[in-house]
């Protein structure tokens, strides 16, 4: 047996995530900064013939784009928020928009590694002195970057668990990337100063490799916990235990059949839950109220199917067991 909603009762809406226009605001200035800086790194780096610089201008113009995606998918998130088409809200557009950042980080990683590895097997003259100062300058704005999207757009569970669930993993993306930025410029100008200061130009490749595992280790983590929200595959997270155990508890005799969670926003679950119980006291809007406490549930889908004695099922009282 389905439980449906009354019939008096409106549909309800399907905008479970309110956007973050801060965040958004944040990263379309984060965009106008690093785009002006790739264009500084990039050409200095061919004219001074830095490989740490020259890596570090092209990491950037990746994340130039990358911001630009987050900064698009908010937009389109925010604009297509209200569209029926989409029927558990637009929020997973941002979330998208991470992973294709991450995909990004990848191959800015691949890049910076081939052409270290270039220049490590063939040196050439670097002019350390105009490769430093924009490096530096580089720096400064990655920090800047860094400061308007501090925080990653982590929020702390209500229940006092520790759940990562409450993340704006759009914002994470634009964050990790100016971070990024802002760790190869260091190892650029640490790679610049060896080589000025003790002749060892092999710092410089040596510091563009460092840089590439540090990126791809970053996009990796990007890539895993975007993928899992596109994919769905938040079995594993700890509101499916706890919906388990909120029924075990609730003293009704059931048995759970079925149960499906998927992320529909920063910290919000949609549930849909099947049951098998022959109390008539468990009633689809009790399942509901019983789990009412976990407020990330916010798409709750309940059936409950009574079955008949004959079949010779048996049903157990849950919390019996415990």
């Amino acid at each position: 047996m389905t439980s449906h909603a009354p019939a008096l009762h409106r549909e309800h809406s399907h905008v479970f995530d309110d956007g973050n226009p801060l965040a958004e605001r944040n990263t379309r200035w984060a965009v106008i900064l690093t785009a002006s800086m790739m264009v500084i790194e990039i050409a200095g780096g061919w004219m001074f013939n830095s490989m740490a610089l020259l890596a570090d201008g092209w990491h950037m113009s990746s994340h130039a784009l990358a911001l630009g995606l987050s900064v698009l998918a908010y937009s389109a998130a925010r604009r297509l928020a209200k569209d029926r088409r989409f029927s558990l809200g637009t929020w997973k557009i941002e979330v998208l928009a991470g992973y294709t950042s991450a995909v990004l980080l990848v191959l800015v990683a691949a890049l910076m590694l081939f052409q270290s590895v270039e220049h490590l097997l063939n040196p050439s003259p670097i002019h350390y002195n105009q490769a430093i100062a924009i490096g530096i300058v580089g720096l400064g704005v990655n920090l800047a970057c860094a400061w308007l999207l501090r925080g990653g757009g982590h929020d702390h569970h209500h229940h006092g668990h520790t759940h990562d669930h409450h993340q704006d993993l759009n914002l994470r993306s634009a964050y990790i990337h100016v971070i990024a930025d802002a760790a190869t410029s260091v190892l650029a100008i640490v790679a610049l100063f060896g080589g000025k200061l003790w002749g060892a130009n092999w710092l410089d490749p040596l510091m563009g490799i460092v840089g590439a595992i540090l990126v791809a280790a970053w996009a990796y983590s990007l890539m895993r916990d975007s993928g899992k929200i596109l994919l769905d595959a938040e079995m594993d997270a700890p509101v499916a235990e706890e919906i388990r155990q909120v029924l075990a508890d609730s003293g009704h005799t059931l048995a759970i059949t079925d149960l499906h969670l998927g992320r529909i926003g920063k910290g919000k679950y949609q549930c849909v839950l099947a049951l098998s119980s022959a109390d008539n006291a468990l009633t689809a809007d009790r399942v509901r109220q019983l789990l009412a406490i976990h407020d990330e549930l916010v798409h709750i889908t309940v059936e409950i199917n009574r079955p008949p004695l004959a079949q010779g099922v048996v049903l157990f009282r849950q919390n019996s067991l415990a």
